[in-house]
């Protein structure tokens, strides 16, 4: 047992007596790692002593199983500092080291930490702590406001814009003195004679000098800590080999006897370009960078900073932050609605594009619901507000596009594997560089073994590896919610890419949810008005979409209504009451035969009714089967076409339904669905997943409704309308802001196209070190006497960074499906 121990304190919920102690405090003590357990009732905690190293996933199970609940907190940190995946790998060991520590992920590209503890465990200011001991800087996301944090990067792009003008000025004598005999003839010659090698040299090391210990100071500050703690990254690398140069050259310049006959050349040129090149690069990443989060930016935007509120009589702009709920705001044309409310006078045209991606202004009148950030085009509105701060409908999305963005997908374990050990690789590769160089290489041995380490230092580039998943997953999220598709989880988009089928709810998800009735047929000895009044009195009761169909069609014929008492509803078949003493059951065939009721009377008409897609249900009054009625629910617009779209992408498609087998088929003919569930309980949609899932593979499904959140959590990847119910957003992995449907294969296509950019940035990341690091080794002088110089590796080093970036950027430009 390791002599080394930590303490953790935990929250336990669900104890009520001293039993529950007791069996906490036993499933804790089974725990591997566990020294001691102390649990206290009052203040429902648990004091343990542990192994370092103990996980706190296993004390999670542990009371799990015992039968109680451990609380979690939850934090996003903003980082800064980080510089490579080296950084994101040191700052997610760190974090997770912690005593209850359940995870820590940490975002290069979005430069935030996002960490999950048991509560009580520990706290923000420990994790910002910790996270400042590693040599980073940290605060809680909440404490750095968005303005504040593009300020910042902004300022950053401004320090080291200044930094590469001032490398670049100091730069330029050193390579012209040293490189311009390369490309000027006679030139060499000019400067001997002019300023002698001696003069040379030291005016060479007084400018390189300044560059690495001005501009390039930012390397050896971060780099040289980092070695010191046993934990290099990229700025170790770059410190590496601009000092190994510039210390070379300068002993050259003036301690040149020290060196070995034919080795004393400088390399001051190389010295300053590395750290020109590679702050050039880091510019060029950081505009680049900034872009990736252009999406968020336009969704912070689209708040208004103020409110027009209507209290005692006048009108009063205020900041937003002093809006109340069931405040009136008032909104004049062409502003923009600052809060989500509902009207309660006047009408307009409202722009919601920003939601749904749909440039169609939507009607707004007096009982309609609006959405903060949309813009009022035509009338002025009086609206009541309904949702105020971090639960606005604009928050709230604003709020799954960062989580989304913050996500680290499966295809990321790969990378974290070999960053944890890419810059010690590169330091042991270098120093083998130079031991062979220096041992078998040509005179001079010593020059060429340098040159050649410092190539291997420079060219190995961990930042490529570490911004090839987050970027193209910022950017194609952030342009994924411009066009009204939000990944609720990052995940998802990942797990998009690998589904088979594609199975949708009927009833407003592939229809309106607004059925009509469109027949009505009675049994002999029946009034038609009076069976109807019957039906529409029973099913006013009724919340199910059928029912405001009948009630609608009593209402246009102007019939009243009796009185019903003894209402009740039975689950997924139908509804049942009296009327005047007289029963009455309403619902579909299977109810009704459930009930010994014989419906051959209107077996005709049922097929007839089936084969048009229509949903046949039944009446019975007083023990007999008194009705036929056909209730039709009119295909969404542009169902068809996602339809036909998901096919060409290669997918089977579903359809999940209540209707019976008849009718479901005649719905999937005319839209040609593939395979069709019918007769489904609500309860039973899961059941029916797992079975398309045996016949075609992983499996998506979508719905809208309070009874499809089940279906939604168990499929593969759920998504859900975001015109439905809350219940059912918050069950899926991907909400689709508008109604239409063809926004599913949109949202598939866009997984499609970032995994495939997360692929190429990937390829280039690793080809690029696969295919270079040799080269800079020298494998290619035997052969061909090629070497590849530290200025070409410095350079090559900041393209491959700019190049990852800039190729996660080309998602902007996705059109969709």
């Amino acid at each position: 047992m390791s002599t080394k121990s930590a303490e953790l304190r935990l929250l336990i919920e669900g104890m009520s007596c001293a039993s529950c102690v007791s069996r906490v405090e036993k499933a804790l003590s089974d725990v591997p790692g566990v020294r001691s357990v102390s649990v206290n009732l009052a203040s429902n905690r648990a004091e343990l002593a542990l192994d370092k190293g103990t996980a706190a996933s296993e004390l999670v199970a542990a009371v799990n199983k015992a039968g109680y609940q451990c609380p979690t907190e939850q934090a996003e940190l903003v980082i800064g500092g980080m510089s490579c995946a080296s950084c994101t790998g040191r700052i997610e060991k760190v974090l997770s080291r912690l005593p209850g520590v359940l995870s820590a992920r940490v975002n290069l590209a979005a430069e935030r930490a996002y960490v999950e503890w048991l509560a009580g465990s520990q706290d923000i200011s420990a994790l910002v702590a910790t996270v400042e001991k590693a040599g980073f800087s940290a605060e809680a996301a909440e404490d750095a406001p968005a303005a504040d944090e593009g300020h910042g990067r902004e300022r950053e792009r401004q320090s080291l814009k200044r930094s590469l003008i001032m490398a670049a000025v100091l730069t330029l004598p050193v390579f012209v003195l040293e490189m311009g005999a390369h490309f000027v003839p006679g030139m060499h010659e000019w400067i001997n004679n002019t300023l002698g090698q001696a003069l040379n040299w030291r005016i060479q090391f007084v400018l390189a000098s300044l560059v690495l210990f001005g501009p390039g100071l930012l390397f050896l500050k971060k780099g040289l800590p980092a070695l010191l703690r046993g934990a290099p990254e990229m700025n170790s690398l770059v410190a590496l080999g601009g000092l190994a140069a510039w210390g070379y050259s300068t002993v050259a310049t003036f301690a040149g006897h020290w060196l070995p006959a034919g080795s004393r050349q400088v390399y001051f040129e190389a010295a300053a370009v590395i750290v020109t090149l590679i702050l050039l690069g880091r510019f060029l990443e950081a505009r680049a960078k900034g872009r990736t989060g252009e999406a968020i930016e336009k969704l912070l935007g689209l708040q208004a900073p103020s409110a027009r509120v209507e209290r005692n009589g006048s009108t009063e702009e205020v900041p937003l932050e002093r809006v109340r709920v069931k405040d009136k705001v008032r909104v004049r044309p062409g502003e923009r609605i600052p809060v989500d409310g509902t009207v309660v006078e006047g009408a307009s045209w409202v722009d919601e594009s920003m939601l749904t991606g749909e440039p169609e202004p939507v009607e707004k009148k007096k009982g309609s619901e609006v959405t903060g950030g949309t813009v009022n085009n035509k009338g002025s509105l009086l609206i009541a507000v309904t949702q105020v701060g971090k639960e606005t409908r604009l928050s709230q999305i604003i709020r799954m596009v960062e989580q989304a963005q913050g996500a680290k997908l499966p295809i990321q374990a790969l990378v974290d594997k070999v960053t944890g050990v890419f810059v010690p690789v590169v330091m042991t590769l270098s120093l083998l560089t130079f031991v062979l160089w220096w041992w078998l290489g040509p005179a001079p041995a010593l020059s060429f073994a340098l040159v050649n380490a410092v190539a291997v230092l420079i060219i190995a580039c961990p930042c490529a590896m570490g911004l090839a998943t987050p970027t193209s997953i910022m950017v194609g999220t952030g342009r994924a919610a411009e066009l009204g598709v939000l990944f609720r989880k990052g995940e998802a988009l990942q797990a998009l890419r690998g589904v088979k089928v594609i199975a949708f709810d009927k009833t407003g998800t592939l229809t309106e949810g607004k059925p009509e009735l469109t027949d009505l047929q009675v049994n002999e000895g029946f009034d038609k008005d009076e069976v109807l009044a019957q039906i529409a009195s029973v099913e006013q009761r009724s919340e199910h979409p059928i029912a405001e169909a009948l009630l609608a069609a009593a209402r246009e014929r102007d019939l009243n209504l009796p009185e019903v008492s003894e209402f009740d509803t039975v689950t997924g078949m139908g509804v049942k009451a009296k009327i005047d003493g007289v029963r009455v059951e309403v619902g579909a065939d299977r109810y009704l035969k459930s009930l010994d009721m014989d419906l051959s009377v209107f077996a005709d008409t049922a097929h007839k009714l089936a084969d048009e897609g229509k949903t046949p249900l039944y009446a019975a009054i007083d023990g007999k089967p008194a009705a036929i009625l056909a209730v039709a629910d009119r295909i969404k617009e542009g169902t068809a076409d996602a339809i036909t779209a998901l096919h060409e992408q290669g997918l089977k498609v579903a359809m999940i339904t209540g209707d019976n087998k008849g009718t479901a088929e005649a719905i999937a003919t005319q839209l040609g669905i593939d395979a069709v569930e019918a007769e489904v309980m609500p309860d039973g949609k899961v059941e029916a997943l797992e079975h398309l899932r045996q016949q075609h593979g992983t499996v998506a499904f979508v719905g809208d409704g309070i009874n499809d959140a089940p279906a939604l959590a168990a499929a593969d990847v759920g998504l859900a309308i975001g015109t439905g119910t809350d219940i059912a957003i918050e069950a899926a992995d991907v909400v689709l802001m508008r109604g239409d449907l063809r926004a599913v294969p949109q949202a598939l296509a866009i997984s499609h196209a970032t995994l495939r950019n997360i692929r190429q940035n990937l390829f280039w990341a690793f080809a690029y070190n696969v295919c270079l690091i040799p080269v800079a080794a020298g494998v290619l002088y035997p052969a061909f006497g090629l070497l590849l110089s530290p200025m070409l590796a410095a350079g090559a080093m900041a393209l491959s960074s700019v190049f990852v970036v800039s190729n996660a950027l080309r998602l902007k430009r996705f059109r969709g499906a």
